[in-house]
């Protein structure tokens, strides 16, 4: 082969290349009612265990069960929820409608500010957890659901 088709060959191997991996990473990226679905569900367990601790709180103190569900909430707390709330999921149904407001996406550095409140506020619930003292951790759930409080007042719509 002379060097003209050699590089036109080759060029054309490129191209189709370039065009299966953009392909490949389309189709890798979630669909909106994907990712509405893992929100959905990310705050559920962040509910379900927050009643774990309050439950705890108000009953039968179990320190065990309360480092277990504080960690949890810590832990998705700080997995990135954000990217959940990606353009093109400001309506949609997951496992149900979405119930985040359209201001949300319109106001990311608030959203932000408040992920953050609600992931420093975990954080320091594990480490009192840690300790036992009821008190000190039924303060600290406190200051935990002001953050959830704080992020529905502004972001979610009411069911």
């Amino acid at each position: 082969m002379n060097k003209r088709i050699k590089h036109i060959a080759a060029s054309a191997v490129a191209a189709s290349l370039l065009a299966a991996s953009a392909l490949a990473l389309a189709q890798q990226a979630p669909k909106p009612e994907t990712l509405i679905k893992w929100r959905q569900s990310a705050f559920q367990v962040v509910a379900w265990n927050s009643g774990r601790i309050k439950a705890s709180i108000d009953g039968q103190y179990n320190k065990e069960e309360v480092i277990k569900a504080a960690n949890t909430i810590a832990a998705i707390s700080g997995s990135g929820l954000g990217s959940l709330f990606a353009p093109g999921t400001e309506q949609g149904k997951g496992w149900h409608e979405t119930t985040a407001k359209p201001e949300l996406f319109k106001n990311s550095a608030r959203f932000a500010e408040l992920g953050g409140n609600f992931n420093k506020e975990a954080v320091e619930l594990t480490k009192v957890a840690a300790t036992g003292d009821v008190a000190s951790v039924k303060e600290q759930f406190g200051k935990l659901s002001r953050t959830c409080k704080a992020c529905h007042d502004d972001f979610k719509s009411k069911d």
